[in-house]
């Protein structure tokens, strides 16, 4: 490949493809995400789909997004606006230019902005970009679609198999505007479409195709631009989105409990690529069923962990509902179970496309009876890996079904994974009924250490015992409506989950002197970092008798963000009452403020609630969190 002329060097770059639903800008994004990621660089991504299961093409509402976000060194955010818009209709250009910077280069396919599509996208004129007040400077205005058909006349297909390439083309040139290696991109391609060899190159014709047309027309507004990883850590990476990076988490902690992985689930948006991605995996000795409903699906779970196997149930918020009552069968059972919850948008149906962190309450106290239950809450798409293994750990080891929190945001956006060493991840270690104890157990015998029921898996032999829904006595595990016995059970379940051991609290940023402690949990992880870097960098106005001059050093702020919420870690209360201001930023009405107001004494803290199905954007963040400093 030549050398080129005016290559610039970025630190990182924002890039929005945005289209029609069956435009496949999200296979656009993860191609591009792919190939940055194999390049060292750190990458956010965020897939933004509408729930129509087809709008009309070329309407306002069957826009799809995927913005991805890389950088030479960390990034936390996929970004608040992006550098770079790829719309491939008029439809795309007046819905996603609101999250373009107003210096923003523009890609649009020229085909798609004829008159008729310009009325289904309500533009009052014939000129979109002035009417949308873009700088034409700005705008690469390239005829995809028909340099599309070009590349593909000799191929034998069909128009509208050519059309479904034009994505590629956008890919190609976005590749060529950034200095991608396409070799990356080939290769994601023939192995997506092994069974369909033509289709893959088909594609890698028209990738190529966009990549030249860039390179050929040194359009004014497309300057060259490399992102250089700055601090490159060797292993094996791959881009990988939240919900697989759940579903590797589970094959893991399976193989390193030496245990068979079951999966009942229903279809629910979204968390059904879980249950894709572990169906691939019947040679790992992963068991999927697809059940008729979320009780049965919660309820096979249940029986799967009474034979033996690690659990595991998911859903979303709709589901949790209805698996409720499935969920205290496991907690009076005291049997391992791993409830995944990929919250989306509510009540109801709501916005089954959409995150939000609505749940919390409910997977906290959302059942009949006191039903204690370890609850997690994963951090980022690659954090769901991990999520995922600490909580089969958790359920395993003490006996107890675990809910583990991810969401739409991180469920279907990626990161760049390094895959981990399996020797190295921590032993996981069931209670298995001791051997001494054979002929004298019963099955609520506990380990006298975490409070743990005794796990007797069927068939080995001098360990038969019947386990249901109604209260066992304590020391024969008859059924039992004793009073005594019940408050004791009662006592004995909810100990064993206080018992377990969490990783202390961890401050971020200025954790010793800080003015303001900005707190969250799980997947708003990335958005506050960011606002907290940002406000750490921005100097503060001094009074005007300060000797100093015009500004006083930087804020000083500092993030705590919740990854164990049941048991809570142990130094909470400390970590909450040292800072002179706490601010509790949730996309909810309130619910992690209100748990920890219940679980702290005299905790007040400001709040910071949205619940607009989107992810925070930082600059609104460091608003409002400098009122609550300058306050």
């Amino acid at each position: 490949m030549e050398e080129r002329l005016d290559i610039s060097e970025l630190t990182d770059v924002v890039v929005r493809f945005s289209g029609d639903s069956g435009d496949g800008m999200q296979l656009a994004g993860n191609i591009f995400s792919t190939v940055s990621a194999t390049v060292g660089n750190s990458i956010s991504t965020f897939p933004d789909y509408p729930a129509d299961i087809r709008a009309p093409q070329g309407s306002l509402t069957g826009v799809s997004g995927f913005q991805v976000h890389i950088g030479a060194e960390q990034v936390y955010t996929p970004g608040d606006l992006c550098d770079v818009l790829v719309a491939m209709n008029a439809a795309a250009l007046k819905t996603q230019l609101r999250y373009a910077k107003p210096n923003a280069t523009i890609i649009i396919d020229t085909d798609a902005f004829e008159q008729k599509d310009l009325e289904k996208a309500e533009f009052k004129t014939n000129d979109p970009i002035a009417e949308m007040g873009v700088d034409r400077d700005r705008v690469i205005a390239c005829p995809i679609t028909q340099m599309v058909k070009d590349a593909l006349a000799d191929s034998g297909m069909d128009v509208k198999s050519v059309l479904k390439c034009r994505n590629m083309f956008a890919l190609g040139l976005v590749c060529w505007l950034f200095d991608r290696d396409l070799d990356v991109a080939f290769s994601f391609l023939r192995e997506k479409f092994a069974k369909k060899p033509a289709v893959a190159e088909a594609n890698i014709k028209v990738i190529q195709a966009g990549y030249d047309y860039g390179h050929n027309t040194h359009s004014s507004a497309m300057n060259v631009r490399r992102i250089e990883t700055k601090d490159k850590k060797p292993g094996r990476y791959m881009d990988i989105t939240g919900n697989k990076a759940t579903a590797y988490g589970f094959i893991a902690a399976a193989e390193k409990a030496g245990l068979q992985l079951y999966l009942g689930s229903y279809p629910i948006t979204p968390a059904t690529d879980v249950l894709h991605e572990l169906s691939k995996h019947k040679s790992l000795g992963v068991k999927t069923v697809q059940c008729e409903d979320e009780i049965a699906g919660c309820a096979s779970a249940v029986g799967a962990s009474f034979a033996g196997a690690l659990a595991v149930t998911s859903t979303s918020g709709p589901g949790i509902c209805l698996k409720s009552e499935a969920m205290n069968l496991a907690v009076i059972m005291e049997l391992p179970l791993v409830v995944l919850d990929v919250q989306r948008g509510g009540p109801a149906t709501g916005l089954p496309t959409k995150s939000e962190q609505t749940d919390l309450l409910q997977v906290l106290f959302g059942r009949n009876g006191e039903s204690p239950m370890p609850v997690l809450a994963a951090t980022s798409p690659t954090d769901c890996f991990y999520a995922a293994y600490d909580a089969a750990k958790i359920a395993l080891e003490h006996m107890t079904p675990v809910v583990l929190l991810t969401d739409a945001y991180i469920a279907n956006g990626s990161g760049a994974f390094k895959l981990p060493d399996l020797n190295a991840m921590p032993a996981i270690e069931p209670p298995y009924v001791p051997e001494e104890l054979r002929g004298s157990w019963t099955p609520y015998q506990r380990d006298p250490e975490t409070g743990s029921r005794y796990w007797a898996v069927p068939g080995r032999e001098g360990f038969t015992h019947i386990l249901g829904g109604l209260e066992k006595d304590n020391k024969t595990g008859a059924i039992s409506t004793n009073p005594e016995n019940h408050d004791l059970m009662t006592r004995l379940r909810a100990e064993k989950v206080a018992k377990i051991a969490v990783p202390d609290l961890e401050v971020l940023g200025d954790k010793d002197d800080a003015d303001l402690l900005i707190v969250g949990f799980g997947s708003t992880f990335g958005h506050l970092h960011a606002a907290m870097d940002e406000l750490r960098k921005e100097a503060v106005a001094a009074p005007l008798s300060s000797p100093e001059g015009d500004t006083a050093p930087s804020y000083k702020v500092a993030l705590a963000q919740f990854r164990y919420l049941n048991p809570l870690p142990a130094n909470t209360a400390e970590v909450l009452k040292k800072y002179p201001k706490v601010v509790v930023a949730e996309q909810n009405m309130g619910q992690l403020a209100a748990y920890l107001r219940m679980k702290v004494d005299n905790f007040v803290p400001y709040q910071f609630n949205q619940v607009k199905g989107q992810p925070f954007v930082v600059s609104e963040l460091v608003e409002a969190f400098k009122k609550i400093l300058d306050a």
